[in-house]
């Protein structure tokens, strides 16, 4: 362990997290052999670090270190700057040039974003990973080279291979020994420490004192998922060192320099502290509540019907009344059958928070039929009693149109 905590001082790597010194210790453990090493991870989580400790710590690190972004090399000139090119090989190839795999030669070279490599060039990486051999572009002499190769990548090379965009054959030779550096919102603990470094090390560079973090801001700061993980925290840190006068920040504050979308990286769950009641802590509550108050609309709608056959109340279906009547039936007029009630209700919530007036199914409505098939066969048939049989009033009063009407009435045999 006073291994791993002099390198994190010599390299400045900030975090006391188990995913990190163990992703450390590999490192230092690989680095004497001469094995390759497949470095993954997320965008801004400081890959670029680990090729630097396993160069240092091995044989060749009096030798060259070369640092290679393929990305940001364009498709057509890539094997030149990796492998060179003769004189006149192609147009602007004015002089023979050494590419990157001659000039690290007993050294060790660090290949950034493996995965934008073309195929045409992994099949030229193959070749020297398992031979140690390359050919200049526009030559056909053969040129040894012994170079230790270190990738890195953030996109899953396993998934790449499946698109048929990386060569699973070149996957399993850099992947000799795997290095996985864990993203922020695993490295929980090192968040703040991480947070005091930046805003220290900027308080020095623009010569005023440093910012702080109340524990409310502090909080968030920690529950925060750092989509940008490092990097994000750096350039957040900085923007507030230089903007915020008060050097101690709130949550509110702090919010927001997060960005627009922050809501969507902010965690969906939060503990209920101590004391205090948090209705609907995941999206599993939400949908009992929808559940339990369609449960509720079907009550409202048996206590409707009821109260009209029980009273002789017109069959006036106006306003909620119709709304009730129309929301039994889909787009095509068929009618929507009840939907059963969750068996057990979350918790924080309870079924039996309802209005005073409601009805619940309980003894007392034995004796009635609330099948909804026989109480929409009565209410057609009142409905074409009340307009004399007229069926296009009666669709209209019902809230339905003639024509499911008329397969109702046929459906049920009504007579009309």
């Amino acid at each position: 362990m006073r291994d791993v905590q002099q390198i994190k001082q010599r390299f400045g790597i900030i975090g006391n997290s188990e995913a990190l010194n163990r992703a450390i210790d590999v490192a230092v453990q690989v680095a004497p052999t001469d094995l390759s090493v497949l470095i993954t991870g997320e965008s801004g989580t400081g890959k670029e670090v680990f090729p630097q400790i396993i160069h240092q710590h091995s044989a060749r690190k009096h030798g060259a270190y070369i640092a290679v972004n393929c990305g940001a090399i364009p498709e057509g000139t890539i094997d030149s700057e990796l492998f060179g090119h003769e004189k006149g090989s192609f147009t602007g190839a004015l002089s023979d040039r050494k590419g990157y795999f001659e000039e690290s030669n007993g050294g060790t070279i660090f290949l950034d974003e493996i995965g934008e490599l073309p195929l045409a060039t992994q099949v030229r990486l193959l070749r020297v990973l398992e031979t140690g051999e390359f050919i200049r572009v526009g030559s056909s002499k053969i040129i040894k080279t012994d170079v230790r190769v270190v990738a890195a990548t953030n996109v899953n090379l396993e998934q790449a291979i499946a698109d048929g965009k990386f060569r699973e054959d070149l996957f399993y030779r850099l992947n000799s020994v795997p290095i996985k550096i864990p993203p922020l919102r695993e490295r929980v603990e090192d968040v703040y420490l991480l947070f005091r470094k930046f805003s220290s090390d900027f308080a020095d560079r623009y010569r005023m004192p440093p910012i702080r973090l109340d524990d409310e801001a502090r909080m968030l700061l920690e529950k925060y998922r750092w989509p940008g993980n490092i990097r994000q925290l750096k350039n957040i840190t900085e923007q507030i060192s230089v903007i915020e006068e008060q050097r101690l920040l709130t949550a509110d504050v702090f919010r927001r320099y997060l960005p627009s979308h922050a809501g969507e990286h902010l965690p969906a769950i939060v503990e209920a502290e101590k004391g205090k009641n948090h209705d609907f802590s995941n999206e599993r509550e939400i949908l009992y509540k929808v559940l339990f108050d369609m449960r509720r609309d079907m009550n409202d709608l048996k206590k409707l019907v009821l109260d009209m056959l029980q009273h002789g109340g017109d069959l006036s279906l106006h306003g909620d009344n119709a709304r009730i009547i129309r929301n039994l039936y889909d787009n095509e007029g068929e009618l929507l059958k009840p939907t059963a009630a969750p068996a057990a209700a979350p918790t924080g919530f309870s079924p039996h928070q309802h209005d005073e007036n409601e009805i619940e199914d309980t003894e007392e409505f034995i004796e009635e039929s609330l099948s909804l098939e026989d109480k929409e066969i009565e209410l057609i048939e009142k409905a074409l009693e009340k307009h004399g049989g007229k069926r296009k009033n009666a669709a209209n009063e019902l809230g339905i149109s003639e024509r499911t009407l008329y397969r109702k009435i046929k459906e049920y045999g009504i007579r009309g």
